[in-house]
């Protein structure tokens, strides 16, 4: 499929507009009071008028419409074509819910033969064969050690109900109420998920510093300053006037991903294995975007070894549609009928999409390819940093990338990192978008653009996506810092910018 190259994307105005009271785009009232859509609103079908009437009518909470005022309409794979005829390669991902891209045949196939079976799509919480398959097809993927002795609590649609859901098991389990989790992290928006997150305001829960080589918080980075880090965990729960009690449970990610893509040591991950073990704290770790191949093992806690007590998944293990549970040692199953409930934990189809996805993943071995496609990914990224200064750092695992940027004029004389550079990142996510490519960011400071493509991403696709980027990076740093000369460029490269890539 040839991918053209899209003009730059319309922002639209977040401003509500005035509108005369009479006049033919004023709107018709009704017998019951209430307005109908006007002449002009009903012709205004476009893909402006789409992007209007979201910014007028949906709350201020609304986040990815903002930096990416497009309307999708058609996707397959890594491409999504909007409203307007553009199209775009995604590296979002549905935030690393779509493990296979949009429209995977495989689950579409799976969803239409639900759909076409007459089996109900709403169950509650009862068995199906549906969900007899997905739990069979899931519990093969999982540590052995964790599957043999097993328990599954199906959930709210939203990976945050399933860390709601461990939250409150480790604290049944226990009988304890407190909990660790780490600086930098995120779980989910809900209160008790986010009492356990990084931006976390009111907090009542512990932090420990997450190992950060590129911005250790001990200033040392690498294995040592991991170790600090561990060393200081152990004295918080052996010192008596620490004024930390024994707690309920500890969550970690294996690779913060909103925190700005940031893999723990593997070492690092086996100590608070032991240091939890060793004190009875059962261990919850979040695999809600790391899990079903993204970091180059089809759960990311198989790169250290280490069987954690609960596994928290969602996003990519229901196939792109809404799916999260919680998988856990059967010994914390001290739970009452009905102590964690939810309407829709029953997702039917979720279920087909879900198995169709893991089975695909295992079968083609996507995880692997994930790891070798994804290193060889990083270290093209990391050449960039020769080239250009506002690169800090590249780090990531499997599919799972980030490039942080910096302000390196600012930096402190021996500072080993310069400051976080949240506005150029934004205006190299933008003119990404204005290329074709789709990023978030991510990061403390918003400073890192983070690349999540599918898993079924190509050779030739990374290559585009790659060339965007030095593109996109290159017309931000030249905006922010004007060059000497006039930068003119080459006919190759306004080429390409052009007609883009055949994919």
């Amino acid at each position: 499929m040839a991918v053209t190259e899209p003009a730059p994307a319309v922002t639209p105005d977040t401003r509500t507009p005035s509108r005369p009271a009479g006049g033919p785009g004023a709107p018709a009232p009704t017998r019951a009071g209430r307005a109908e859509p006007g002449r002009a609103e009903r012709e205004d079908t476009g893909y402006e008028g789409i992007l209007r009437r979201q910014s007028q009518r949906e709350s201020a909470a609304r986040t990815y419409a903002r930096s990416l005022p497009i309307v999708p309409v058609r996707a397959r794979g890594l491409t999504i074509e909007g409203a307007d005829g553009r199209r775009y390669l995604d590296c979002l991902s549905g935030a690393g819910t779509l493990a296979l891209g949009h429209n995977h045949p495989v689950v579409l196939e799976a969803v239409k033969k639900v759909l076409d079976s007459g089996a109900p799509l709403h169950v509650l919480d009862l068995a199906t064969p549906l969900k007899d398959a997905f739990t069979s097809e899931l519990f093969a993927t999982l540590p052995g050690e964790l599957a043999r002795d097993a328990r599954i609590q199906f959930c709210g649609p939203a990976g945050t109900d399933a860390v709601e859901a461990a939250l409150k098991l480790v604290r049944t389990a226990t009988g304890r109420r407190g909990l660790l989790s780490f600086t930098g992290a995120y779980h989910g928006m809900t209160a008790g998920a986010l009492d356990a997150s990084g931006g976390a305001d009111d907090v009542r829960v512990t932090r420990l510093p997450y190992p950060h080589a590129y911005r250790c918080p001990f200033g040392v980075g690498g294995d040592r300053g991991a170790e600090l880090g561990a060393r200081w965990t152990e004295s918080l729960l052996d010192d008596p006037k620490s004024g930390v009690a024994l707690p309920a449970g500890m969550i970690v990610e294996a690779v913060q991903g909103e925190g700005g893509v940031i893999p723990a040591p593997d070492d690092w991950m086996r100590r608070m294995r032991r240091i939890t073990a060793d004190r009875s704290i059962p261990l919850v770790v979040d695999e809600v975007q790391t899990g079903v191949g993204r970091t180059g093992a089809f759960w990311a806690v198989e790169h250290s070894g280490i069987v954690p007590d609960v596994m928290v998944l969602s996003k990519a293990i229901g196939g792109s549609l809404p799916l999260a549970v919680v998988v856990y040692r059967a010994e914390l199953d001290a739970w009452e009928p009905g102590a964690h409930a939810g309407t829709f934990r029953g997702n039917q189809l979720a279920m087909a999409a879900g198995t169709a996805t893991l089975a695909y993943v295992r079968e083609n071995k996507l995880a692997e390819r994930a790891g070798t496609l994804g290193a060889r990914m990083l270290s093209q990224l990391q050449g960039l940093a020769s080239a250009h200064p506002c690169v800090g750092d590249v780090r990531g695992r499997g599919l799972m990338i980030g490039v942080e940027l910096v302000d390196p004029e600012a930096a402190a004389p021996g500072d080993p990192a310069p400051p976080a550079a949240p506005a150029l990142a934004l205006a190299v996510q933008q003119e990404c978008l204005a290329r074709g490519l789709i990023v978030e960011l991510g990061g403390r400071h918003s400073a890192v653009v983070r690349l999540l493509p599918p898993l079924t991403l190509t050779d030739e696709q990374a290559a585009a996506v790659l060339d965007r980027f030095a593109d996109a990076l290159a017309a931000a740093e030249r905006a922010h810092v004007p060059p000497a000369a006039p930068s003119v460029p080459s006919r190759a490269t306004a080429h390409r910018n052009a007609a883009g890539p055949s994919l």
